[in-house]
């Protein structure tokens, strides 16, 4: 797979993830935000394991010592994520969770630096600030007085970007990425239930009711998207994978205007230029770099 492909990837999983947003919040009025989360990825996991069957034939490298355990903390990883941006969204609006989530663009390139001493191409620096000021500029350009549920969200940011940089260490380095998916979602699955079954109330239906959500977000912005993201990150570097999956802002103002009717601001169309010229910079300042290096060895 090359580079691009592998960022079109990425660009899938933020389109899907743009459109989950509005299953979460409308899934959020009929059932506790544990039992979404569990049940979202219980079946997540059903749709990565006959993948992880084919791909078991397919491989002969066997796993090595402490590859599960990498996958599961992986999977922690995802579930805080998960849960601090569901709990998040009870008293923070669809905006501010969008534009907070998406801090997560900068915080890839700093812990990065200061947990595994890689210093990034140098356009990821500027390219991240453009990403989350298009971002903000999508908000409106405006964010009210932080709450409980907005600093819930930035913690969330920091297990996203935490979640991006260990599936950049470990999906190229097994060969494994339907393996890892399935069992990232399953730990999800099991702790989320496992917490709902003890903390939240559930009705038949309840779920009945959320059932169009949770469908969605197991099958596409649970299983597909973040399949998506893992075999996407084998081929490329974290830092440039968070700008592309930075694009679920844009997608969920895309989807929010259509399936529910919200209208974008002109200054949120300068922020859906801005974040596309983010994306641009990070694919072809990199490979314009290479073709005069090369040129010049030459």
């Amino acid at each position: 797979m090359t580079r691009i492909q592998a960022n079109l990837f990425l660009l899938l999983s933020g389109a899907i993830w743009g459109a989950g947003f509005v299953a979460q919040s409308t899934a959020m009025d009929v059932i506790g935000p544990l039992w979404f989360i569990g049940l979202r990825f219980a079946i997540a996991t059903l749709v990565a394991l006959p993948l992880v069957f084919i791909e078991a034939r397919q491989t002969k490298r066997p796993l090595s010592r402490g590859t599960m355990r990498n996958f599961v903390f992986i999977g922690l990883a995802l579930f805080g994520g998960a849960v601090t941006q569901q709990f998040g969204l009870l008293t923070t609006s669809v905006t501010n969770s969008g534009f907070l989530t998406g801090l997560y663009v900068v915080f890839v390139p700093i812990l990065t630096i200061v947990f595994l001493r890689r210093r990034p191409h140098w356009v990821i620096w500027p390219a991240a600030l453009m990403a989350s000021l298009g971002i903000f500029l999508l908000s409106g350009g405006t964010l009210s007085g932080l709450n409980g549920g907005d600093l819930l969200t930035i913690v969330c940011a920091l297990f996203w970007a935490i979640q991006v940089i260990l599936i950049g260490i470990f999906a190229a380095r097994t060969g494994r990425p339907m393996l890892l998916s399935m069992t990232q979602f399953a730990v999800c699955a099991v702790v989320g239930i496992l917490l709902a079954a003890v903390f939240e109330p559930l009705s038949v239906e309840a779920v009945k009711a959320a059932l169009p959500e949770i469908l969605y977000a197991g099958v596409f912005s649970s299983g597909i998207a973040f399949i998506c993201q893992v075999v996407g990150q084998r081929y490329t570097t974290a830092a440039q994978a968070a700008i592309f999956l930075s694009s679920e802002a844009l997608f969920a103002a895309l989807f929010g205007m259509v399936l529910l009717g919200e209208a974008i601001t002109p200054v949120g169309y300068v922020g859906c230029a801005v974040i596309f010229a983010a994306m641009l910079a990070v694919e072809l300042v990199p490979e314009l770099t290479r073709r005069r290096q090369k040129t010049a060895a030459a």
